[in-house]
């Protein structure tokens, strides 16, 4: 046999049992060229052959599987958990100080802990909005702060 094919198997194998171990498909359509390759390779093409149909297979079959992974994998419609509560308004119900790490804020019928996104106080009553969770924390901005003048 063709030291090409055991390069392209071992090649093929490792990429596929890769596969397995990531997210998204973007191994196995190099995997699966891989293997083609070795086909080729078994049946004595030329390397010129077999490094052509791994390239083109593979790039056929990364834009396909891409799509398909896109399509499989999309967010959910609505958050769930505390993720549900990023973008949300509220209500500073006890002052957020920075420097204690305390404070509490209303979102919807919860209260939190909370912590400011630019290490500010926020007094009660301000309205604020989420911009992310910090373990049990919620990390808010002033509600009239866009996202984009934060950093």
């Amino acid at each position: 046999m063709d030291v090409w094919f055991w390069i392209w198997a071992a090649l093929a194998a490792v990429l596929i049992v890769g596969e397995i171990f990531t997210a998204g498909f973007f191994l196995l359509p190099f995997g699966l060229g891989a293997a083609a390759a070795a086909v080729l390779a078994l049946i004595g093409a030329s390397i010129g052959w077999q490094w052509g149909v791994f390239l083109v297979l593979s790039a056929v079959l990364l834009l396909s599987l891409r799509r398909f992974a896109d399509r499989i994998t999309h967010e959910p419609p609505e958050k769930v958990g505390v993720d549900r509560l990023i973008g949300k308004e509220g209500v500073v119900i006890e002052t957020v100080e920075p420097r204690d790490g305390t404070g509490r804020v209303r979102i919807e019928r919860e209260e939190w802990r909370a912590d400011s996104t630019r290490n500010q106080t926020l007094v009660v009553g301000a309205h604020v909005v989420v911009e992310r969770v910090s373990g049990t924390h919620l990390v808010v901005r002033p509600a009239h702060e866009t996202a984009e003048t934060e950093e």
